[in-house]
């Protein structure tokens, strides 16, 4: 259960106002069958399926992504920071949280390794030793992986002798050691409790696509839902596809999809990214469907342009309204680097 202490009181330490990555900056290699890592940007996605699995408790926690700890390149990818010591959150995920709560995240294509958890665990207490006010004993190490954490789980057993309870599923609580430690797989989550960081994946299945489109129509649209959405239909077109399909209701769900993203709708309907560009570019310039598939060397210019500003971190609305503005075939990157 979480911590309760006096209440109000905020934390002795100096952590900046929480943002949201545009980008990927962690640069730990991902492989994926038949995909670039860089075009699935899961730690964004990851940084906001957190955020909406916590939500309604935004004025007890604070979240802090890719922290740096130092001036080179170590960074904790997500802190969730309790604003106020009596701040109680009553969500299986948070059942261990303390004041500085540190997360670990790998994508679907990768896993927590024995290296891994060193290196997180060296982490907080490197935060806690330049950190002013930073109390050891007052954090906890969360590790979010796609599977079951074998390897990890017989180091702490064998090598640390630390104890492991599955309190819940997909969530391996560790006692033993002087922090506390919980190990999530996401897969065996409960998809009623935990429906983000379930639906965080490369396996996604279309009952999957139809709850999280339904709780996306419930909430409305949210800036929450950008990277994550983004992520999750780059990973399960072919699911996608089948659900809009076998939607009961394919104009509500088309409604969905084109205020999420347009390219999620391009997906939904079976036309391949390359394609949905192409169509863009023609409706765009007042040019039918199948003349804006024929596309010519200078508008296959500009579809790769529209690529490079999708890598970037644009929405599928923004480079549609650069379209409709006609600047497809000179649109740049911003000044500063990514959008």
């Amino acid at each position: 259960m979480p911590v309760t202490i006096s209440s109000s009181s905020p934390l002795p330490h100096s952590a900046k106002k929480a943002y949201t990555p545009s980008v990927d900056t962690n640069n730990e290699p991902e492989k994926e069958k038949g995909k670039k890592a860089a075009d699935i940007l899961w730690h964004p996605a990851f940084c906001n399926a957190l955020r909406l699995e916590l939500k309604g408790y935004e004025k007890e926690l604070n979240f802090v992504f890719e922290h740096p700890l130092t001036a080179g390149p170590l960074k904790i990818d997500v802190m969730i920071i309790k604003m106020a010591k009596g701040a109680r959150i009553d969500k299986n995920i948070a059942g261990i949280f303390r004041g500085v709560n540190i997360v670990e995240y790998k994508s679907p294509t990768d896993y927590v390794s024995v290296q891994d958890f060193l290196k997180v665990y060296a982490y907080a207490c490197l935060y806690a030793s330049i950190e002013k006010g930073a109390d050891i004993t007052d954090m906890t190490l969360t590790f979010v992986e796609s599977g079951y954490p074998r390897e990890l789980l017989e180091h702490l057993r064998d090598a640390r002798g630390c104890a492991v309870e599955k309190k819940w599923p997909g969530i391996y609580i560790v006692s033993g050691d002087p922090l506390p430690i919980q190990i999530i797989d996401s897969r065996e989550l409960s998809a009623d409790e935990n429906l983000w960081l379930k639906g965080l994946s490369n396996a996604l299945d279309a009952q999957g696509w139809r709850n999280i489109l339904a709780e996306i129509a419930r909430l409305g649209k949210s800036g929450l839902t950008g990277a994550y959405f983004n992520a999750i239909m780059r990973a399960n077109r072919e699911s996608l596809r089948e659900a809009y399909k076998m939607s009961d209701d394919t104009l509500a769900v088309d409604s969905l999809l084109e205020e999420i993203g347009l390219a999620a709708k391009w997906e939904a309907r079976g036309i391949s990214i390359g394609e949905a560009r192409g169509v863009s570019i023609g409706e765009a310039r007042g040019v039918s469907i199948g003349e804006a598939r024929g596309v010519s060397i200078g508008e296959a210019r500009a579809e790769s342009r529209i690529l490079g500003l999708f890598r970037q971190g644009y929405t599928a609305e923004e480079v549609e309204r650069m379209l409709a503005q006609g600047r497809a075939g000179n649109a740049e990157v911003p000044m500063g680097g990514q959008h």
